[in-house]
């Protein structure tokens, strides 16, 4: 159906933007990206196109060129509902950095804003756990585990996270995030 609308009219900027999220989801990151910077070419205040290209952008292993559209999309809508969502990839952005003072204050205003979200409080406990806040992040480990009883390993979250396969994004999540799981514990199988 997207092709068809895309066909029929290929300035469609929700079209672009529905077919980047299914890209995305599909593991084309490449292919996402494009379909998202044309959502935004031709609707530059698209928030949520510009969200999810930042989210790309991350899971492409460039946190860095993420974190501006990431910005744009809370500028664009500070009261969205999903707020909460838009704080946490900032602070994966920012783990994924190395900036692990700026990452744990994003992910903990992330599940102030909504604690319902089992991976806000799973890259929160590898962030604290990164900083040497062992008991802490065993803590929230333990409520993302409450959230997500499936993911209660490594092997368990590559489970859920299927798009999560670029090499210059595994690297940096292996030298950050992995390490903070880790220390306190999150077994790979």
């Amino acid at each position: 159906m997207l092709l068809e609308a895309l066909e029929q009219d290929s300035n469609l900027a929700n079209a672009h933007f529905a077919m980047g999220i299914l890209r995305r989801s599909q593991g084309a990151l490449i292919e996402a990206q494009i379909e998202l910077e044309r959502a935004i070419g031709l609707d530059r205040n698209h928030g949520l196109a510009a969200y999810q290209l930042g989210i790309v952008l991350a899971f492409r292993g460039q946190p860095e060129a993420a974190i501006p559209y990431i910005e744009k999309a809370i500028r664009l809508s500070p009261h969205d509902p999903n707020l909460a969502v838009h704080l946490a990839a900032l602070g994966g952005c920012q783990l994924l950095l190395g900036h692990i003072d700026q990452a744990t204050d994003l992910l903990r205003r992330a599940r102030s804003a909504n604690p319902r979200y089992w991976y806000i409080h799973f890259w929160l406990a590898g962030a604290l756990g990164f900083k040497g806040d062992l008991d802490e992040a065993r803590a929230v480990l333990a409520k993302s585990i409450e959230l997500r009883p499936e993911v209660v390993s490594f092997a368990g979250y590559r489970s859920q996270t299927p798009w999560e396969i670029d090499p210059a994004y595994l690297a940096l999540r292996a030298k950050t995030l992995d390490v903070g799981l880790r220390r306190i514990g999150l077994p790979e199988e």
